[in-house]
């Protein structure tokens, strides 16, 4: 596991031919974009977690049936930062840094008296958004960094602090109609209290403003108390259908009196982080017209979760379904000191579900207590409890799937396909996986050791159908005679057109998103 994880990349900045083999749609020209941690020791100094790497950009640009690759590391100030000083000066999520000499960079970075939360890393690792016409590389803190996505070239550094008080903030957005962006983010005991703040970046801004950014004009939606002061909920991303905002508040939380002494104490905040299997997992749903919570309370049991699929609703009831954990194993998997061990030594305690949660919210005020409020038919139940609030248990889709991609022109409608990736019990993919949430077949690809990261579902221009386009996903081979290749799959049959292999020595990704070639700016603009 340590040649596919740890360990450090080349970056590849001038574009490099790839070899195509198959056939590959005429149609599919535009620029596959990919984040994730590329870099795990600076000098001496390592990072304890995967997720803590520098930030390696990499993209695969279609055109004209030619595949090009390139990759760059985001030019952060962190990276700057560590690689003047030749080490680890800057403190990411599971790896606390000491001291830092590069305190006039990121103005004081502790005076832990005034400031519970420290400034925080703009080494944006995890995903790409894109906001008007410009596009970010974002992580889970309240900076992000605009980039070229045809260079991979870094731009500037955004706070979302200047524009709406958040000290964390999610890097899975959702997009409505008119390209909005919509986002949740943490506040952090802002005049003593903690909230979830939703809130919504305009696609463009007004003639007379064009200079500005749509920054500026972001405007939050509506705010969540959390339930607790000083444990506020950890979650990775939100859910939205039509006319509703899905937030599940999990009993998976941040302690913020042992964060605001973590660097004191000499550990990471990711030791910050509980779960409390005893708890309960509360919902909260977000009418998007009247910007209020509805008031019937829902809950399930303890869970983690990082990714919302879909949801949409139906009869009265919302649909949604997310991947689930029975515990938070899957954090302390990605340890780079347990990433070494041995695939049979590093198990995940619990196993990646794909749960389908039915909520009722109109229902039967009369009807009696214990009775299941669910009218749709499926496994899923509602039951309504003594003190008026509503127990769900989920319909259980599926198992061993993570990084799940759905057709994003179905987001918040009834869809059918998830495509995903086969995980099982290590947390390395083996498999690309399509399930059809009807009637729960799947499809597969796999070959021998080869590690497929997130799939990425493109519709063709003339679709017709959820799954009419392709699934692209980046491969990464074990066997060190044979390179990395980007795979293109019809989503329809899950068949291989054709493959692009590139002679580099390719990370495993997180995240990324396919820009379409009318999207990107011409270099006139």
């Amino acid at each position: 596991m340590d040649q596919l994880y740890g360990g450090n990349k080349e970056e590849h900045p001038e574009p490099i031919k790839a070899e195509v083999q198959g056939q590959l749609p005429t149609w599919l020209q535009g620029i596959l974009l990919r984040n994730g941690p590329g870099m795990h020791t600076v000098g001496d100094s390592k990072y304890n977690h995967w997720f803590d790497g520098l930030a390696l950009l990499h993209s695969f640009t279609f055109k004209n049936g030619e595949v090009y690759y390139r990759s760059k590391y985001l030019r952060s100030d962190t990276y700057n930062c560590n690689i003047e000083a030749n080490r680890i000066v800057v403190s990411e999520f599971g790896t606390m840094a000491y001291p830092d000499p590069c305190k006039n960079i990121f103005a004081k970075a502790f005076s832990y008296l005034s400031h519970t939360i420290p400034e925080f890393t703009d080494n944006c690792l995890i995903n790409l958004m894109k906001a008007g016409d410009d596009f970010y590389a974002t992580s889970e803190t309240n900076f992000i960094r605009k980039i070229n996505p045809q260079t991979l070239e870094t731009l500037e550094k955004v706070d979302y602090n200047k524009y709406v008080a958040v000290n964390v903030a999610t890097s899975h957005p959702h997009y409505d109609s008119a390209g909005n962006v919509l986002n949740i983010g943490t506040s952090i005991i802002d005049k003593g209290k903690t909230k979830y703040v939703l809130f919504k970046i305009p696609s463009s801004v007004p003639e007379q403003e064009k200079k500005k950014s749509c920054f500026k004009h972001l405007e939050v939606v509506c705010s969540i108390p959390s339930r607790s002061l000083l444990h506020p909920s950890y979650y990775h991303s939100f859910g939205i259908t039509e006319n509703y905002i899905i937030f599940v508040e999990q009993p998976f939380r941040l302690d913020i009196v042992k964060m605001a002494t973590a660097y004191i104490r000499g550990v990471s905040w990711a030791s910050c982080l509980a779960f409390n299997k005893d708890d309960k997992t509360w919902f909260h749903f977000i009418d998007r017209k009247t910007k209020k919570e509805v008031s019937t309370k829902f809950y399930t049991d303890a869970l983690v979760f990082f990714h919302h699929i879909n949801a949409y609703e139906e009869d009265g009831h919302i649909i949604f379904d997310i991947i689930a954990y029975t515990d938070n194993s899957l954090y302390d998997m990605f340890y780079l000191k347990n990433l070494s061990k041995d695939f049979e030594e590093n198990k995940l305690t619990a196993i990646p579900t794909c749960k389908r949660f039915v909520v009722p919210l109109q229902y039967d005020k009369d009807a009696e207590v214990g009775s299941n409020l669910v009218t749709l038919p499926c496994t899923a139940a509602a039951v309504k409890e003594k003190d008026g609030n509503i127990y769900c248990q989920p319909e259980i889709l599926c198992e061993g799937i993570e990084l799940p991609r759905i057709n994003y022109d179905y987001n918040g409608k009834k869809y059918k396909y998830v495509y995903a990736t086969k995980t099982e019990w290590s947390p390395v993919p083996t498999k690309i996986t399509k399930l059809n949430t009807q009637t729960k077949e799947v499809l597969h690809w796999g070959q021998d050791h080869c590690w497929p990261s997130e799939p990425v579902f493109v519709p063709s221009p003339d679709a017709k159908e959820e799954d009419d386009g392709v699934v692209l996903t980046c491969v990464v081979k074990t066997d060190p005679k044979e390179g990395p290749f980007l795979l293109v799959l019809d989503a329809k049959t899950f068949t291989e057109l054709g493959r692009a292999t590139v002679d580099v020595e390719m990370h495993l990704d997180l995240h990324g998103m396919f820009i379409p070639e009318q999207d990107l700016k011409t270099e006139t603009e």
